[in-house]
């Protein structure tokens, strides 16, 4: 099978880790009519209220159609259309839901995407954000209390009571990365000071082949505020690409270009498109986060260019679901004979 399919990335993080911040700048370097963006939070079973008196956090599996996501990843994979459930998270509520078709490139971030095999073999790049606790709770503080109707007691609650499931179900997920994200505060205090960009630590993992920037980063500028190198995480040799929060622009438009260099099915464009957050209302700049988009983006067009190549995946969320349903003396649901018989990934 060597007709194209999209590209699926995969962003998780836990609650407020930066995951919509992260997909809007890669959706305007990639172009919004070549990004569809699906949000795995979409599929929570219940409401907000309906799980205050479950006692269950969306962080659970439970909590979510774990097989209705895997489901619609194999068929946004095979570039076929899904009918997306949608969480109003301003309000808690289960609304209408939305015809999603795949474009060529689609992002699903959300809390529990890389938990099972079968979404994980989906995924042709798979990223995780890890910021520190003290930094994602004080994004959470200020997104729930002005975005979604929490006050500052609440939201402390709350986190408390998820810290649970956050470590038993979604910071085991990193490991599972193929690049991390840690955004960090200068010199290590937090929260920043006023007006002060987050460094940036890119832990490169070598299950995907990255770009060669060691000739920029390394000889021409010890001191630039850029750094790569070489070293271990979680026990594995990993690459570390760290970029200082207040990196001359300059160096940072170096670097920023040597990415681009590497993305010839895109155009430069300006840098208010990308690398933007909001701090206080105010619109701001960080070389950091637009250098974590342009690698990122790198990763989607270097997919997308090699897609000949790149074999389907073996449609197994549909068949597990037929081989778990049970038979009866009257019908018999179950796999077809010829089950077995059906190709691998990329063999006719």
């Amino acid at each position: 099978m060597t007709r194209q399919r999209p590209i699926i990335l995969g962003i998780v993080g836990d609650s407020a880790a930066g995951k919509t911040t992260i997909t809007q700048g890669l959706v305007n370097v990639l172009g919004a009519d070549r990004v569809t963006h699906v949000c795995t939070d979409d599929y929570h079973k219940y409401d907000r209220k309906e799980r205050a008196e479950r006692g269950i956090t969306p962080l659970h599996p439970d909590c979510n159609y774990m097989d209705v996501i895997e489901l619609h990843l194999e068929r946004m994979h095979y570039g076929q259309p899904i009918l997306k459930p949608k969480y109003q998270h301003s309000t808690g509520t289960l609304v209408r839901p939305e015809y999603v078709r795949p474009t060529q490139f689609v992002i699903v971030e959300g809390l529990l995407g890389f938990t099972t095999p079968i979404m994980r073999q989906f995924y042709d790049v798979k990223v995780y954000l890890d910021p520190p606790e003290e930094m994602r709770k004080i994004w959470k503080i200020k997104r729930d209390t002005t975005k979604r109707g929490y006050t500052t007691d609440q939201v402390l609650a709350e986190m408390e009571r998820r810290e649970p499931d956050s470590r038993d179900f979604i910071r085991p997920q990193k490991k599972l990365a193929d690049i991390i994200v840690r955004f960090l505060p200068p010199d290590g205090v937090i929260p920043p000071p006023p007006g002060r960009n987050l460094d940036v630590q890119l832990v490169l993992r070598p299950t995907i082949p990255h770009p060669d920037l060691s000739y920029l980063v390394d000889a021409e500028h010890p001191d630039s505020g850029i750094r790569l190198r070489l070293g271990r995480d979680d026990g594995r040799p990993v690459d570390f690409l760290e970029m200082d929060g207040d990196v001359a622009s300059r160096h940072a438009t170096e670097l920023e270009d040597a990415i681009w260099q590497h993305l010839p099915d895109l155009r430069p464009i300006s840098d208010d498109l990308f690398g933007g957050y909001t701090d206080q209302g105010e619109k701001r700049h960080s070389s950091p986060l637009a250098l974590t988009q342009l690698l990122i983006a790198y990763h989607l067009l270097r997919k997308y260019k090699d897609l000949s190549q790149l074999p389907f995946a073996t449609p197994v969320a549909a068949l597990s679901r037929l081989e778990s349903v049970p038979s009866s003396p009257s019908s018999h649901v179950g796999p077809s004979p010829n089950i077995g018989l059906i190709p691998r990934a990329g063999v006719r």
